[in-house]
């Protein structure tokens, strides 16, 4: 994953966008809807159990990637998770979970 590269799209990396996006972020982590989200304690990535502190909000599309600060965007996520993710969307993820079982299959 690290090896990555990514288009982006100037508008979507516009400081002034994510600055803003940034911002609605916030403003949701403080409502009950997301207090709610981390109570469970459960990754959406890696799907273990966590203390609600020790999890993160994450974008599924991300900020850089046209993704945009809204309950549908918004998942919690343990920080390993968040930190691999990066720029990456759920569909890239599949994909490469996909290739990886190509792979061995083919071996």
């Amino acid at each position: 994953m690290s090896d990555d590269y990514y288009s982006l799209d100037k508008a979507n990396t516009d400081p002034k966008r994510i600055k803003l996006e940034r911002e609605k972020a916030r403003k949701l982590r403080k409502t009950s809807w997301w207090n709610e989200k981390i109570q469970k304690g459960i990754c959406h990535y890696c799907e273990q159990k966590f203390k609600p502190t020790d999890l993160t909000m994450d974008h599924l599309v991300p900020l850089a990637r046209g993704g945009q600060s809204v309950k549908n965007n918004l998942v919690p996520a343990c920080k390993e998770c968040n930190a691999k993710k990066k720029l990456h969307t759920p569909v890239d993820l599949l994909f490469q979970q996909l290739e990886k079982e190509k792979g061995s299959s083919e071996r």
